[in-house]
């Protein structure tokens, strides 16, 4: 691999305007697709497998026409004090309302409050159903105005009115901090490289990378029904492997030049060693990702190949476009330890005034670890666990307007009802009977009625409600919890029981759904699926990094190591999320319940950043110990070149998660956080301080392979040693390909 790569990289050099062109050309194609692709609509959430699925489906085939996916709104009026909504005044305000909302063009249906039974026992609230044609993200901006205009115009009545459910649903933003981020990325990068053009040119190869695909998903989001949230993830995830990717070659090739090697040699070089590595490093985040998919929710799954398809850019990205820009840049980019004029003294002009090198400090670090790796490795663990323990209290579940900021009407509203009518109202429960297996359906609808009727946490049952056909009934329940509460979750549970009775008897079969219990099924699918992807994606990276370090020993640990960073990371967030430390600085509103989806996908992409800095830091150190040094001397190696390009691309992928924390939707900050802490404990805890203290106690077992199973794997040749063996013998790679087992 690393002969190709080296090809790879010196012909991209020479033929720069050829590569230049071909990805410009590939930004404006998918620009252009993206600015003439159909706006994207509500991406679909079905959760196949589930019970709460399997009743939405059967609702869509009973009950023909009534819009199941359509967005609905609850329009919620308060009296003022004093004074009750059924008053005279009040009423007519109601009354305009509501007849102002049936005029619209998207509307189905406007359920009037005095004749639904929707007015609070205590007379002070009220709310009108609205149920519209299409969904939310679908709804013309002409529709939302009119819903705010009846609602305003209620409020210039003398009533408190707010506006629940999906129809005021807005595409979420990620707010200026993710600029942000960018920019802290840039001055970093200047401080690691000193010179501005080497700088500029990760942050570029990784613009355009991430424009390719973020594009891309915009120009297929209507055809693959791609929510919003899959391009800012995508966004997120390809700006900070693609600045990393970009920047551990260009380092790489200032490290060539600094042993005097010609440019293009240098980028040659730069690939087929730094490349190499990026190529795995990169293959470890797309298993991660595309893994993701035997959860089988197809919304995950859809995230998951879109941010692997912008990883995989920002792999191909680095390995061609950094060398023609390499090529354009020419003397502007400095050998390593050499500055630009306005950054002062270069490092080996510091040195030569001294009198001495000057140790930097990532070997200082290295040899203070070396001589005392059990101090560090237990501080290292014991920290992490630490950092761990609030996992321990871990709830999950999915957001509701429950989670979102006291300032939006969606959260007021949710008040307001849960004042009115008990806190199980904003999360109903929606029974659906099928019947069409029972010699008297109506006997059977009367049954599970009753059945529930009589179970414990119940505030409401509605009567059955049956179809044209009369074989299939919903049934309406309110529990008297909130929806994410555990006692809502066992009535769920309970009910699902009763059911498997009123089957055996009648032959009906009884099916919970609505939001609530698709909420739970949901969680319960991500928690039974998380340990088969973590054996499916840790098995994967495992067998991948025994091929990169021909050794048993290194991947364990890297594995090890992995599940302590997040598990670590999962504590940060329920300490935050959660518990509320710190929530205020996070800009985080309300807390409750973790997202469900957060542990396992939190598992994937951190695992697969975490195998970045493992293969980029381990990478230089195998290297070195190929090359004859101690196992302690190959420690203090791979720190001496590595230690500084990891810890600034660790502190880029931070800023760049970091900056997503300003994001208006909950989902978003919280990945953005979650990905951020755990970058900083797996860089910083486990990588630099757990991974040399290990590989100190180790020593030469940490590269030992079977030799039967040294036989069998592929050498791929990570470190270079085909170029370092083929230049020794006075042979470039060319000419002595038999050399090189690529």
């Amino acid at each position: 691999m690393a002969t190709f790569l080296y090809k790879l990289g010196r012909l991209a050099f020479r033929r720069r305007h050829f590569v230049a062109l071909i990805w410009v050309a590939l930004l404006t194609l998918a620009g252009v697709g993206a600015a003439s692709a159909p706006p994207a609509g509500n991406s679909s959430f079905s959760i196949p497998g589930t019970e709460a699925q399997k009743a939405f489906d059967l609702l869509e085939q009973r009950f023909p026409g009534q819009s199941a996916d359509g967005a609905t709104a609850r329009v919620v009026f308060k009296a003022p004090s004093g004074e009750k909504m059924t008053d005279a005044d009040n009423k007519a305000a109601v009354h305009k309302t509501v007849d102002e909302l049936a005029d619209g063009s998207e509307v189905a249906s406007v359920a009037d409050p005095y004749k639904g039974n929707a007015v609070s026992k205590d007379g002070t609230v009220a709310y009108a159903s609205v149920k519209y044609d299409v969904s939310g993200m679908e709804l013309e901006e002409s529709t939302k105005d009119a819903l705010e205009d009846a609602a305003q115009q209620a409020r210039d009545a003398g009533l408190t009115v707010e506006i629940g459910g999906d129809a005021l649903q807005a595409v979420p933003e990620t707010g200026a901090t993710e600029i942000i981020g960018i920019a802290v990325a840039a001055v970093v990068l200047v401080i690691t490289f000193g010179s501005l053009v080497a700088a500029g040119l990760p942050l570029l190869t990784a613009l355009i990378g991430v424009g390719i695909g973020v594009s891309s998903i915009t120009a297929l989001a209507s055809a693959l029904e791609l929510g919003s949230t899959t391009s800012i993830l995508a966004m997120m995830i390809g700006l900070a492997v693609g600045i990393d990717y970009a920047l551990f070659i260009v380092s790489r090739y200032r490290a060539e030049l600094a042993e005097g090697r010609e440019r293009e040699e240098a980028a040659g070089r730069a690939v087929g060693t730094a490349g190499s590595a990026v190529v795995f490093a990169g293959l470890t985040v797309v298993i991660a990702l595309v893994g993701l998919a035997v959860v089988n929710i197809p919304m995950l799954t859809k995230m998951g190949v879109a941010a692997a398809g912008t990883v995989a850019i920002a792999v191909l990205i680095a390995l061609t476009m950094i060398p023609a820009l390499l090529g354009y840049a020419g003397r502007r980019v400095k050998p390593a330890g050499a500055k630009g004029k306005r950054f002062g003294r270069s490092r080996k002009e510091t040195e030569q005034s001294e009198g001495r090198p000057k140790a930097n400090l990532g070997t200082r670090w290295a040899s203070f670890v070396v001589r005392r790796p059990l101090a560090v490795l237990l501080l290292g663990v014991i920290g992490l666990g630490a950092a761990a323990v609030p996992a321990t209290s871990l709830e999950l579940g999915l957001p509701d307007d429950g989670s979102q900021p006291t300032s939006t009407t969606q959260r007021r509203a949710y008040d307001l009802l849960s004042e009115g009518f008990g806190p199980g109202f904003n999360g109903p429960l929606m029974v659906v009977v099928d019947a069409k297996g029972s010699g008297a359906p109506k006997d059977a609808f009367t049954d599970v009625e009753k059945q529930i009727k009589d179970l414990d946490g119940v505030v409401a049952v509605t009567p059955p409600a049956p179809n044209k056909g009369g074989d299939t009934a919903t049934i309406t329940v309110v529990p008297d919890s909130k929806p994410s509460s555990v006692q809502t979750e066992d009535l769920v549970h309970a009910i699902r029981d009763a059911g498997g009775d009123i089957e055996a008897k009648t032959g009906a079969e009884t099916l919970v759904t609505g939001s609530t219990a698709m909420n739970i099924d949901v969680s319960e699918k991500l928690n039974d699926a998380l340990v088969p992807y973590l054996v499916l994606v840790v098995g994967l990276a495992f067998l991948l990094l025994i091929v990169v370090f021909r050794s048993i020993l290194v991947p364990l640990k890297a594995a090890l190591g992995f599940l302590l960073s997040v598990m670590a990371a999962l504590g940060a967030v329920v300490a935050v999320f959660q518990w509320g430390w710190l929530s205020g600085l996070m800009g985080v509103e309300e807390t409750g319940p973790v997202m469900s989806m957060m542990p396992i996908f939190m598992v994937g992409v951190v695992f697969g950043l975490a195998m970045d800095y493992e293969v980029f830091l381990v990478t230089r150190m195998r290297e070195a110990y190929v090359h004859g040094e101690t196992p302690h001397q190959a420690v203090v190696t791979g720190f001496k070149h590595g230690a500084r390009v990891v810890t600034a691309a660790a502190v880029i992928m931070m800023a760049v998660f970091a900056g997503f924390i300003g994001s208006s939707e909950s989902m978003v900050k919280m990945i953005g956080f979650g990905l951020a802490i755990a970058v900083f404990f797996d860089a910083f805890v486990v990588r630099m301080a757990i991974v040399p203290a290990v590989l100190a106690l180790l020593g030469k077992k940490a590269w030992w392979l079977p030799k039967w199973l040294d036989r069998a794997l592929p050498n791929v040749d990570v470190e270079g040693e085909g170029l370092r063996t083929a230049d020794e013998r006075g042979a470039g790679p060319d000419e002595d390909r038999e050399l090189v087992r690529t």
